[in-house]
């Protein structure tokens, strides 16, 4: 008597499922995966926020104030006195515009007090933004507490 061989190897049904999920992956979940812009500007507002808290310190450091110019095309940081740029933070190549709203300041360290000051004498928001993305951050003022808003 010969014994019985177990068959090896994959079912029909069973290649055809894996087929159907990947083409369900490749159908949702590929473009979202492949849309850099989002990730660039995912990656500009943890910048954002990690240079802001970084500038602040370093204005707390020193005891000179400087002052965060936030424009559409991207965020300048310079000293008030003397005017000499610190850091620089442009919007992500092939993106014109990644801030909504228009130019603002808030001035770190205002007259060596430790406080901070926005041009609207109260928190501002700050939304990167451009596409089907978009993501707020406030600035509180007094603290220069920088935040992503909900």
């Amino acid at each position: 008597m010969i014994p019985h061989r177990q068959p090896r190897g994959f079912t029909l049904v069973e290649l055809v499922m894996v087929i159907v999920v990947i083409g369900i992956l490749a159908v949702f979940v590929m473009p979202k995966m492949l849309d850099l812009t989002m990730w660039r500007l995912k990656a500009f507002g943890d910048e954002f926020v990690a240079q802001t808290l970084s500038v602040e310190r370093l204005a707390l450091a020193q005891r000179r104030p400087i002052l965060a110019t936030i424009a559409p095309t991207g965020v300048t940081y310079t000293y008030v006195t003397g005017g000499a740029t610190v850091a620089s933070l442009p919007c992500p190549t092939a993106i014109t515009s990644c801030i909504s709203e228009a130019t603002r300041t808030v001035t770190f360290n205002t007259g060596n007090s430790g406080s901070a000051v926005t041009s609207t004498g109260s928190a501002i928001t700050v939304t990167v933004a451009s596409g089907s993305y978009s993501q707020a951050y406030k600035i509180e003022t007094e603290t220069g507490l920088i935040y992503p808003s909900p």
